[in-house]
Protein backbone atom coordinates (compact mmCIF):
# COMPACT_ATOMS: atom_id res chain seq x y z
CA UNK A 1 0.00 0.00 0.00
CA UNK A 2 1.54 3.15 -0.78
CA UNK A 3 2.02 6.08 1.88
CA UNK A 4 0.94 8.90 -0.53
CA UNK A 5 -2.73 10.00 -0.28
CA UNK A 6 -4.47 8.86 -3.90
CA UNK A 7 -6.38 11.23 -5.84
CA UNK A 8 -9.16 10.36 -7.98
CA UNK A 9 -10.11 13.13 -9.94
CA UNK A 10 -13.60 11.42 -11.28
CA UNK A 11 -15.62 8.05 -11.37
CA UNK A 12 -14.50 6.32 -14.64
CA UNK A 13 -17.25 5.41 -16.93
CA UNK A 14 -16.21 2.24 -18.53
CA UNK A 15 -15.13 -1.27 -17.54
CA UNK A 16 -11.74 -2.71 -18.72
CA UNK A 17 -12.70 -4.47 -22.60
CA UNK A 18 -13.06 -8.34 -22.06
CA UNK A 19 -13.56 -7.69 -17.74
CA UNK A 20 -17.63 -7.28 -17.69
CA UNK A 21 -17.72 -7.92 -14.12
CA UNK A 22 -14.98 -6.10 -12.68
CA UNK A 23 -14.80 -2.75 -11.23
CA UNK A 24 -13.30 -0.09 -13.46
CA UNK A 25 -9.58 -0.58 -13.40
CA UNK A 26 -9.14 3.13 -11.99
CA UNK A 27 -11.49 2.21 -8.60
CA UNK A 28 -9.73 -1.02 -8.29
CA UNK A 29 -6.18 1.08 -8.51
CA UNK A 30 -7.74 3.42 -5.56
CA UNK A 31 -8.45 0.60 -3.53
CA UNK A 32 -4.87 -0.64 -3.95
CA UNK A 33 -3.42 2.69 -2.95
CA UNK A 34 -5.43 2.58 0.06
CA UNK A 35 -9.29 2.38 1.18
CA UNK A 36 -9.82 6.12 0.97
CA UNK A 37 -8.80 8.64 -1.75
CA UNK A 38 -9.21 12.63 -2.48
CA UNK A 39 -11.95 12.89 -5.20
CA UNK A 40 -13.50 15.67 -7.13
CA UNK A 41 -17.16 15.46 -7.87
CA UNK A 42 -18.40 16.01 -11.34
CA UNK A 43 -19.66 19.70 -9.96
CA UNK A 44 -15.74 20.68 -8.81
CA UNK A 45 -16.72 20.52 -5.36
CA UNK A 46 -14.05 18.29 -3.31
CA UNK A 47 -14.84 15.33 -1.53
CA UNK A 48 -13.88 11.75 -0.64
CA UNK A 49 -13.76 8.43 -2.00
CA UNK A 50 -14.14 5.51 0.24
CA UNK A 51 -13.05 1.95 -1.60
CA UNK A 52 -12.15 -0.16 1.37
CA UNK A 53 -15.16 -2.71 2.67
CA UNK A 54 -14.68 -1.70 6.59
CA UNK A 55 -14.55 1.97 6.08
CA UNK A 56 -17.58 1.52 3.90
CA UNK A 57 -19.31 -0.15 6.37
CA UNK A 58 -18.20 2.34 8.75
CA UNK A 59 -19.76 4.95 7.36
CA UNK A 60 -23.37 3.11 6.21
CA UNK A 61 -23.32 2.52 10.14
CA UNK A 62 -22.36 6.01 11.42
CA UNK A 63 -25.11 8.51 12.21
CA UNK A 64 -22.42 11.73 11.54
CA UNK A 65 -23.44 11.17 8.07
CA UNK A 66 -25.75 11.69 6.19
CA UNK A 67 -28.29 10.77 3.27
CA UNK A 68 -30.36 13.18 2.87
CA UNK A 69 -30.32 14.68 -0.69
CA UNK A 70 -30.71 18.41 0.18
CA UNK A 71 -27.16 17.93 1.74
CA UNK A 72 -25.30 16.62 -1.41
CA UNK A 73 -22.71 18.67 -1.60
CA UNK A 74 -21.83 17.61 -5.02
CA UNK A 75 -22.85 20.10 -7.52
CA UNK A 76 -22.43 23.90 -7.69
CA UNK A 77 -26.11 24.96 -6.87
CA UNK A 78 -28.31 23.84 -3.76
CA UNK A 79 -30.32 20.41 -4.24
CA UNK A 80 -33.53 20.08 -3.04
CA UNK A 81 -34.73 17.76 -0.23
CA UNK A 82 -36.24 14.41 -1.58
CA UNK A 83 -40.57 14.24 -2.37
CA UNK A 84 -42.24 13.01 0.31
CA UNK A 85 -41.95 9.10 1.37
CA UNK A 86 -38.65 8.75 -0.85
CA UNK A 87 -36.83 7.49 2.23
CA UNK A 88 -33.54 6.48 0.71
CA UNK A 89 -32.48 10.31 0.81
CA UNK A 90 -33.53 10.78 4.05
CA UNK A 91 -32.20 10.15 7.54
CA UNK A 92 -34.21 9.56 10.57
CA UNK A 93 -36.40 10.34 11.89
CA UNK A 94 -38.03 10.93 8.34
CA UNK A 95 -36.26 7.63 7.74
CA UNK A 96 -37.85 5.47 10.35
CA UNK A 97 -41.45 7.17 9.85
CA UNK A 98 -41.46 5.51 6.01
CA UNK A 99 -39.69 2.77 7.06
CA UNK A 100 -41.49 1.25 9.95
CA UNK A 101 -45.07 0.42 8.19
CA UNK A 102 -43.16 -1.67 5.45
CA UNK A 103 -41.03 -3.48 7.80
CA UNK A 104 -43.23 -5.90 8.83
CA UNK A 105 -44.57 -6.42 4.81
CA UNK A 106 -41.32 -8.01 3.77
CA UNK A 107 -39.85 -10.50 6.63
CA UNK A 108 -38.45 -13.59 6.10
CA UNK A 109 -41.59 -15.65 6.74
CA UNK A 110 -43.96 -13.46 4.68
CA UNK A 111 -41.20 -13.32 1.34
CA UNK A 112 -41.43 -17.34 1.82
CA UNK A 113 -44.90 -17.68 1.56
CA UNK A 114 -44.17 -15.95 -1.99
CA UNK A 115 -42.09 -18.30 -2.81
CA UNK A 116 -45.12 -20.92 -4.82
CA UNK A 117 -46.24 -17.83 -6.45
CA UNK A 118 -42.66 -16.68 -7.68
CA UNK A 119 -41.93 -20.53 -8.75
CA UNK A 120 -45.36 -20.19 -10.70
CA UNK A 121 -44.44 -16.61 -12.48
CA UNK A 122 -40.68 -18.32 -12.88
CA UNK A 123 -42.07 -21.46 -14.55
CA UNK A 124 -44.21 -19.25 -16.75
CA UNK A 125 -41.32 -17.43 -18.35
CA UNK A 126 -39.50 -20.40 -19.24
CA UNK A 127 -42.35 -22.41 -20.84
CA UNK A 128 -43.03 -18.78 -23.01
CA UNK A 129 -39.25 -19.49 -23.81
CA UNK A 130 -39.08 -22.68 -24.29
CA UNK A 131 -42.11 -22.34 -26.77
CA UNK A 132 -41.01 -19.79 -28.63
CA UNK A 133 -37.48 -22.01 -29.07
CA UNK A 134 -33.70 -20.67 -29.30
CA UNK A 135 -32.41 -17.94 -29.42
CA UNK A 136 -34.08 -16.14 -26.64
CA UNK A 137 -33.12 -12.16 -24.97
CA UNK A 138 -32.65 -13.65 -21.73
CA UNK A 139 -33.62 -9.57 -20.20
CA UNK A 140 -37.01 -9.31 -21.84
CA UNK A 141 -37.87 -13.08 -21.60
CA UNK A 142 -36.62 -14.04 -18.26
CA UNK A 143 -34.80 -11.26 -15.81
CA UNK A 144 -37.12 -8.45 -16.27
CA UNK A 145 -40.90 -9.90 -16.35
CA UNK A 146 -39.77 -12.13 -13.17
CA UNK A 147 -39.34 -8.98 -10.90
CA UNK A 148 -41.73 -7.20 -12.40
CA UNK A 149 -44.89 -9.45 -12.29
CA UNK A 150 -44.02 -10.10 -8.45
CA UNK A 151 -43.39 -6.35 -7.17
CA UNK A 152 -46.41 -5.65 -9.52
CA UNK A 153 -48.07 -8.16 -7.84
CA UNK A 154 -46.91 -7.40 -4.33
CA UNK A 155 -47.67 -3.27 -4.36
CA UNK A 156 -50.83 -3.92 -6.64
CA UNK A 157 -50.30 -2.71 -9.74
CA UNK A 158 -52.85 -3.89 -12.70
CA UNK A 159 -51.60 -6.27 -14.82
CA UNK A 160 -52.61 -4.13 -18.12
CA UNK A 161 -50.04 -1.73 -16.38
CA UNK A 162 -47.57 -3.13 -16.17
CA UNK A 163 -45.46 -3.00 -19.34
CA UNK A 164 -45.71 0.37 -19.29
CA UNK A 165 -44.52 0.72 -16.12
CA UNK A 166 -41.50 -1.24 -16.99
CA UNK A 167 -40.69 0.89 -19.66
CA UNK A 168 -40.63 4.17 -17.67
CA UNK A 169 -38.49 2.47 -14.85
CA UNK A 170 -35.79 1.27 -17.82
CA UNK A 171 -35.73 4.49 -19.46
CA UNK A 172 -35.22 6.64 -15.93
CA UNK A 173 -32.65 4.20 -14.44
CA UNK A 174 -31.28 3.01 -17.80
CA UNK A 175 -28.26 5.66 -17.97
CA UNK A 176 -28.52 6.02 -22.08
CA UNK A 177 -31.86 8.82 -21.78
CA UNK A 178 -31.21 12.74 -22.25
CA UNK A 179 -32.51 14.42 -19.14
CA UNK A 180 -35.68 15.59 -21.45
CA UNK A 181 -36.52 11.94 -21.74
CA UNK A 182 -35.44 11.10 -18.03
CA UNK A 183 -37.96 13.54 -16.89
CA UNK A 184 -40.35 12.56 -19.40
CA UNK A 185 -40.58 9.20 -17.97
CA UNK A 186 -40.15 10.20 -14.13
CA UNK A 187 -43.51 12.48 -14.25
CA UNK A 188 -45.24 9.90 -16.03
CA UNK A 189 -44.53 7.15 -13.43
CA UNK A 190 -45.52 9.79 -10.78
CA UNK A 191 -48.65 10.56 -12.52
CA UNK A 192 -49.48 6.88 -13.03
CA UNK A 193 -48.79 6.14 -8.96
CA UNK A 194 -50.46 9.31 -8.04
CA UNK A 195 -53.75 7.35 -9.50
CA UNK A 196 -53.09 4.46 -8.22
CA UNK A 197 -52.57 5.34 -4.65
CA UNK A 198 -56.05 7.26 -4.92
CA UNK A 199 -57.69 3.92 -6.45
CA UNK A 200 -56.45 1.69 -3.26
CA UNK A 201 -57.22 4.69 -1.17
CA UNK A 202 -61.00 4.25 -2.32
CA UNK A 203 -61.27 0.64 -3.44
CA UNK A 204 -58.43 -1.21 -1.41
CA UNK A 205 -57.33 -4.84 -2.49
CA UNK A 206 -55.28 -7.47 -1.47
CA UNK A 207 -51.90 -5.94 -1.73
CA UNK A 208 -48.88 -4.12 0.42
CA UNK A 209 -50.31 -0.27 -0.99
CA UNK A 210 -53.83 -0.94 -0.06
CA UNK A 211 -52.21 -2.16 3.34
CA UNK A 212 -50.68 1.49 3.77
CA UNK A 213 -53.26 3.29 3.00
CA UNK A 214 -54.39 2.49 6.83
CA UNK A 215 -51.79 3.93 7.87
CA UNK A 216 -51.45 7.80 8.58
CA UNK A 217 -49.30 8.46 5.42
CA UNK A 218 -50.65 10.51 2.76
CA UNK A 219 -51.18 10.48 -0.73
CA UNK A 220 -48.00 12.59 -1.78
CA UNK A 221 -45.96 10.05 0.95
CA UNK A 222 -47.68 6.98 -0.31
CA UNK A 223 -46.78 7.88 -3.80
CA UNK A 224 -42.87 8.61 -2.89
CA UNK A 225 -42.98 5.05 -0.98
CA UNK A 226 -44.22 3.10 -3.98
CA UNK A 227 -41.95 4.94 -6.44
CA UNK A 228 -38.75 3.60 -4.39
CA UNK A 229 -40.25 0.19 -3.88
CA UNK A 230 -41.30 -0.36 -7.61
CA UNK A 231 -38.07 1.08 -9.11
CA UNK A 232 -36.13 -0.67 -6.62
CA UNK A 233 -38.13 -4.31 -6.46
CA UNK A 234 -37.63 -4.52 -10.42
CA UNK A 235 -34.41 -2.95 -11.44
CA UNK A 236 -31.77 -4.54 -9.16
CA UNK A 237 -33.25 -8.02 -9.24
CA UNK A 238 -33.93 -7.91 -13.20
CA UNK A 239 -29.99 -6.86 -13.38
CA UNK A 240 -28.72 -9.77 -10.93
CA UNK A 241 -30.77 -12.10 -13.22
CA UNK A 242 -29.16 -11.18 -15.97
CA UNK A 243 -25.96 -10.07 -15.17
CA UNK A 244 -25.55 -13.29 -12.91
CA UNK A 245 -26.75 -15.33 -16.10
CA UNK A 246 -23.92 -14.07 -17.95
CA UNK A 247 -21.25 -14.48 -15.32
CA UNK A 248 -22.43 -18.51 -14.88
CA UNK A 249 -22.18 -18.66 -18.77
CA UNK A 250 -18.60 -17.57 -18.47
CA UNK A 251 -17.51 -19.85 -15.80
CA UNK A 252 -18.47 -23.10 -16.98
CA UNK A 253 -17.33 -24.95 -13.93
CA UNK A 254 -18.91 -22.86 -11.46
CA UNK A 255 -21.91 -23.44 -13.60
CA UNK A 256 -21.59 -26.91 -13.61
CA UNK A 257 -21.19 -27.31 -9.82
CA UNK A 258 -24.47 -25.04 -9.41
CA UNK A 259 -26.48 -27.89 -11.25
CA UNK A 260 -25.10 -30.57 -10.06
CA UNK A 261 -25.98 -29.64 -6.55
CA UNK A 262 -29.04 -27.55 -5.47
CA UNK A 263 -28.11 -27.50 -2.32
CA UNK A 264 -25.56 -25.07 -3.35
CA UNK A 265 -28.31 -22.41 -4.72
CA UNK A 266 -28.50 -19.92 -1.49
CA UNK A 267 -24.65 -20.03 -1.21
CA UNK A 268 -24.28 -19.07 -5.03
CA UNK A 269 -26.98 -16.32 -4.66
CA UNK A 270 -24.73 -14.54 -1.74
CA UNK A 271 -21.65 -15.16 -4.45
CA UNK A 272 -22.62 -13.46 -7.22
CA UNK A 273 -24.71 -10.86 -4.76
CA UNK A 274 -20.90 -9.96 -3.48
CA UNK A 275 -18.98 -10.65 -7.33
CA UNK A 276 -21.41 -8.54 -9.11
CA UNK A 277 -22.83 -5.54 -7.00
CA UNK A 278 -25.26 -4.04 -9.01
CA UNK A 279 -25.62 -1.22 -7.01
CA UNK A 280 -22.28 0.43 -7.30
CA UNK A 281 -22.15 3.43 -5.29
CA UNK A 282 -24.24 5.17 -2.68
CA UNK A 283 -22.88 8.76 -0.89
CA UNK A 284 -23.35 10.07 2.16
CA UNK A 285 -22.20 13.90 3.55
CA UNK A 286 -20.70 14.50 6.87
CA UNK A 287 -22.65 16.06 9.76
CA UNK A 288 -19.75 17.13 11.72
CA UNK A 289 -15.68 16.64 10.90
CA UNK A 290 -15.24 12.77 11.47
CA UNK A 291 -11.86 11.09 11.68
CA UNK A 292 -11.85 8.21 8.77
CA UNK A 293 -8.98 6.34 7.77
CA UNK A 294 -6.74 8.60 8.84
CA UNK A 295 -7.89 11.27 7.39
CA UNK A 296 -10.34 13.96 8.49
CA UNK A 297 -13.61 15.13 6.72
CA UNK A 298 -14.90 17.96 7.50
CA UNK A 299 -18.12 19.04 8.02
CA UNK A 300 -20.50 19.38 4.58
CA UNK A 301 -18.45 17.16 2.45
CA UNK A 302 -19.98 14.16 0.48
CA UNK A 303 -18.19 10.86 0.36
CA UNK A 304 -19.05 8.11 -2.35
CA UNK A 305 -19.12 4.99 -1.16
CA UNK A 306 -17.89 2.43 -3.69
CA UNK A 307 -19.85 -0.87 -2.52
CA UNK A 308 -18.54 -2.99 -6.18
CA UNK A 309 -14.34 -2.10 -4.76
CA UNK A 310 -15.76 -2.72 -0.62
CA UNK A 311 -16.83 -6.47 -2.05
CA UNK A 312 -13.67 -7.05 -3.78
CA UNK A 313 -11.43 -6.12 -0.91
CA UNK A 314 -8.70 -8.56 -0.52
CA UNK A 315 -8.24 -7.88 3.24
CA UNK A 316 -11.95 -9.18 3.59
CA UNK A 317 -12.66 -11.78 0.69
CA UNK A 318 -9.65 -13.90 -0.31
CA UNK A 319 -9.01 -14.03 -3.75
CA UNK A 320 -12.11 -11.27 -4.46
CA UNK A 321 -12.06 -11.33 -8.13
CA UNK A 322 -12.66 -14.76 -8.68
CA UNK A 323 -16.04 -16.39 -8.93
CA UNK A 324 -15.97 -19.35 -6.41
CA UNK A 325 -19.96 -20.35 -4.87
CA UNK A 326 -18.51 -22.45 -2.52
CA UNK A 327 -17.27 -19.24 -1.02
CA UNK A 328 -17.48 -19.28 2.79
CA UNK A 329 -17.05 -15.60 3.41
CA UNK A 330 -19.50 -14.00 1.90
CA UNK A 331 -21.11 -13.31 5.05
CA UNK A 332 -21.44 -9.52 5.08
CA UNK A 333 -20.88 -8.32 1.64
CA UNK A 334 -22.60 -4.90 1.34
CA UNK A 335 -24.18 -5.44 -2.00
CA UNK A 336 -27.41 -4.69 0.20
CA UNK A 337 -25.80 -1.86 2.28
CA UNK A 338 -25.77 -1.93 5.83
CA UNK A 339 -27.28 0.05 8.48
CA UNK A 340 -30.69 2.07 8.38
CA UNK A 341 -30.29 2.03 4.98
CA UNK A 342 -29.69 -1.57 4.80
CA UNK A 343 -32.60 -2.93 1.57
CA UNK A 344 -35.82 -3.46 3.04
CA UNK A 345 -36.73 -6.02 -0.03
CA UNK A 346 -33.35 -7.90 0.29
CA UNK A 347 -35.51 -11.43 1.04
CA UNK A 348 -37.65 -10.62 -1.47
CA UNK A 349 -34.95 -10.11 -3.94
CA UNK A 350 -33.27 -13.44 -2.64
CA UNK A 351 -36.18 -15.79 -2.85
CA UNK A 352 -36.42 -14.60 -6.10
CA UNK A 353 -32.80 -15.31 -7.51
CA UNK A 354 -32.88 -18.79 -5.14
CA UNK A 355 -36.53 -19.74 -7.59
CA UNK A 356 -35.06 -17.99 -11.07
CA UNK A 357 -31.29 -19.27 -10.96
CA UNK A 358 -32.68 -22.59 -10.26
CA UNK A 359 -35.26 -23.27 -12.75
CA UNK A 360 -33.34 -21.80 -14.90
CA UNK A 361 -30.45 -23.80 -15.23
CA UNK A 362 -32.72 -26.90 -14.37
CA UNK A 363 -35.04 -26.32 -17.48
CA UNK A 364 -31.95 -25.57 -20.03
CA UNK A 365 -29.06 -27.71 -19.18
CA UNK A 366 -27.72 -26.35 -22.29
CA UNK A 367 -27.64 -23.07 -21.91
CA UNK A 368 -25.24 -20.96 -23.30
CA UNK A 369 -24.37 -17.67 -25.05
CA UNK A 370 -25.52 -17.19 -28.65
CA UNK A 371 -23.50 -14.09 -29.42
CA UNK A 372 -19.56 -13.70 -28.58
CA UNK A 373 -18.95 -12.68 -24.73
CA UNK A 374 -17.32 -9.20 -26.32
CA UNK A 375 -20.85 -8.63 -28.42
CA UNK A 376 -22.92 -8.56 -25.23
CA UNK A 377 -24.56 -4.84 -24.66
CA UNK A 378 -23.58 -3.60 -21.07
CA UNK A 379 -25.37 -0.38 -19.54
CA UNK A 380 -23.08 2.10 -18.73
CA UNK A 381 -21.54 2.97 -15.27
CA UNK A 382 -23.85 6.00 -15.75
CA UNK A 383 -26.94 3.68 -14.93
CA UNK A 384 -27.57 3.59 -11.46
CA UNK A 385 -27.90 -0.53 -11.35
CA UNK A 386 -24.97 -1.79 -13.32
CA UNK A 387 -26.34 -4.91 -15.91
CA UNK A 388 -26.66 -6.50 -19.58
CA UNK A 389 -28.85 -4.25 -21.90
CA UNK A 390 -29.80 -7.77 -23.63
CA UNK A 391 -28.23 -11.44 -23.44
CA UNK A 392 -29.20 -13.44 -26.27
CA UNK A 393 -28.78 -17.17 -25.51
CA UNK A 394 -29.51 -20.47 -26.92
CA UNK A 395 -29.41 -23.92 -26.37
CA UNK A 396 -30.64 -27.74 -27.63
CA UNK A 397 -33.84 -27.59 -28.37
CA UNK A 398 -35.74 -30.87 -27.78
CA UNK A 399 -37.88 -32.19 -30.47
Amino acid sequence: MSDSLHTVTTLPTTRRAGCPFDPPAELLEAREHGPISRFTHPGGKPGWLITGYDLVRSVLADSRFSSRKELMNVVDFELPPAPPGEFLLMDDPQHRRYRKPLAGKFTVRRMRLLTERIEQITADCLDAMERTGPPADLVTAFAKPIPTIVICELLGVPYEDRGSFQEQIDTFMGGETSDEELIAAYTATQEYLAKLVAAKRAHPTDDVLSELTESDLNDEELKGISLVLLAAGFDTTANMLSLGTFALLQNPAQLAALRADPELTDQAVEELLRYLSVAKTFMRTALEDIELGGQTIEAGTTVVLSYHTANRDPERFADPHVLDLRRQDTGGHLAFSHGIHQCLGQQLARVEMRVAFRALIDRFPTLRLAVPAGEVGLRPETADIYGVKSLPVTWDATS
